[in-house]
């Protein structure tokens, strides 16, 4: 490789992910009526909208059903599957859960998109998958920022050499909780705990942009429940990738910068915090010339509208899982999660 600098290109390339505005409709149930139900709801602007809700708790789900407008509120899970309404459900319950609502759903023939952590582990996000494709139904995992426009651009980037050989994938996404044994990251029973639920983000953004590593390596420290407060991993050995390291990390216990970088022999890309939200993509050369994208069009949780918009297409085209996160490294992804928890001593 020269060590002459290499000139960027002067532009990057255009996002070619389509209007989420025009995607086919779609009517959600929604099972789980909490923040990022309620975040889901507000951010899909496009022409799907929620017709159900469903909760254990039915004046929970008649005050979502309020917000939302127009939509039938259910005090069982049951009850929301069942509707004949609703042709997709958004699993938005905690994720110790979401294999069971999961399955509830495939089973009455809804679509499906399951919030991230897609399940507690490996083998029950096989479990979801399978009964998914023995049903002919279109299950998806959340997460949303595989669909985002500058993911897309990421991927252009990358696939056409624009960073040279990939050598170094950074990611952070810590938040400060206070310890409350009741909240559900620090609680066992609710498969709490910060790889889960934070560092999800880091791990599915290094295995979209270098593809599964053969080995992961981390150590953590656990919390005054048992639960991981705090995880550092370091995935290695990928296939098309070799030389190439992801150093994540993950707390419960600081805010952290939450920003990413993917580092090449000829340049790298920076994503500013939160890196996992609409944001804007900056290149930067070895010799630190810098080409910036622009902003984005939607900003914080109304990006899940991509998302959404995306499963929408999938199920209008008949197809039954997303090319952007196929089912499969969903399942790959929550085997490394068991790993790196085996490896911390928590209990899966």
């Amino acid at each position: 490789m020269s060590d002459l600098p290499v000139p960027l290109p002067t532009t990057l390339p255009d996002s070619r992910v389509p209007d989420p505005r025009e995607a086919p409709p779609l009517r959600w149930g929604v099972i789980g009526p909490g923040g990022i139900a309620r975040a889901f709801a507000d951010g899909l602007h496009t022409r799907s909208r929620v017709v159900a809700v469903g909760s254990r708790s039915l004046d929970r789900a008649e005050a979502f059903a309020r917000e939302v407008g127009g939509a039938t509120a259910y005090g069982s899970y049951a009850e929301l599957v069942a509707d004949p309404q609703v042709d997709a459900v958004y699993v938005a319950s905690p994720h110790s859960e979401h294999r069971e609502h999961a399955l509830l759903a495939i089973a009455a023939g809804r679509h499906v998109l399951v919030e991230k952590a897609f399940t507690r582990t490996a083998a029950e996000a096989q479990e979801v998958v399978d009964a998914a494709r023995a049903a002919d139904v279109t299950c998806m995992e959340a997460m949303w920022t595989r669909y985002l426009p500058q993911s897309d651009v990421i991927r252009q980037l990358v696939a056409d050499g624009v960073l040279g050989e990939l050598e170094t994938v950074l990611a952070d996404h810590g938040q400060w909780f206070a310890e409350d044994r009741s909240f559900r990251l620090f609680a066992p029973e609710l498969a709490g705990g910060s790889l889960l639920d934070l560092g999800i983000y880091p791990v599915s953004f290094a295995c979209g942009v270098l593809g599964m590593p053969q080995r992961v390596t981390a150590v953590g420290t656990t919390a005054f429940t048992g639960v991981e407060a705090q995880a550092s991993m370091i995935l290695s050995d990928f296939a098309a990738a070799p030389r190439a390291h992801a150093v994540l990390t993950t707390t419960l216990a600081a805010k952290t910068p939450t920003i990413a970088s993917i580092s090449g022999s000829l340049a790298r890309v920076e994503l500013d915090g939160d890196f996992y939200q609409p944001g804007r993509v900056r290149l930067v050369s070895r010799s630190g010339e810098v080409v910036e994208g622009p902003e984005p069009v939607v900003h914080g949780h109304r990006g899940l509208c991509y998302e959404a918009a995306y499963l929408a297409r999938l199920v209008a085209e008949g197809r039954r899982e997303s090319e952007l996160l196929p089912l499969d490294e969903t399942v790959a992804i929550m085997g490394l999660l068991d790993e790196a928890r085996r490896q911390i001593g928590v209990p899966l």
